[in-house]
């Protein structure tokens, strides 16, 4: 078994061109997203997160450190969300990724877990 983390963008001109139907079909697909990989044991966790004028960038340079409001990368698309999965192989962490409804819009980008730790 391995870890994966299936990474989701948002592109918000992309999701405001949507209909209330494909919006719908999002947040529902997430929901049956969701059941499919708890039911098959596959499931670590979920997170969503907030929208980028939400984000604190830090940075230290020479020893102060400097705050600033937004991402790191200056960009349309921002990170959303992400599911962590432990699959059999790559293969299957590529499967579930396009199960992710996001997939249809967007894409989903798939990274091996290579290190974790938990609480100390």
């Amino acid at each position: 078994m391995a870890k994966y983390l299936l990474i989701m963008h948002m592109n918000p001109t992309l999701w405001a061109g949507l209909t209330d139907d494909q919006k719908n079909e999002v947040f529902e697909g997430h929901g049956k997203f969701h059941q499919l990989i708890s039911e098959s044991g596959e499931m670590i966790e979920t997170k969503a997160l907030a929208d980028p004028d939400a984000t604190k960038t830090v940075r230290v340079r020479e020893g102060a450190t400097d705050v600033a409001s937004g991402p790191f990368v200056e960009s349309e698309a921002f990170l959303c969300g992400y599911y962590v999965v432990d699959v059999e192989s790559e293969e299957r962490a590529v499967e579930l990724a396009g199960q992710i409804p996001d997939a249809k819009h967007t894409a989903i980008e798939v990274r091996k877990v290579i290190h974790e730790a938990g609480p100390a």
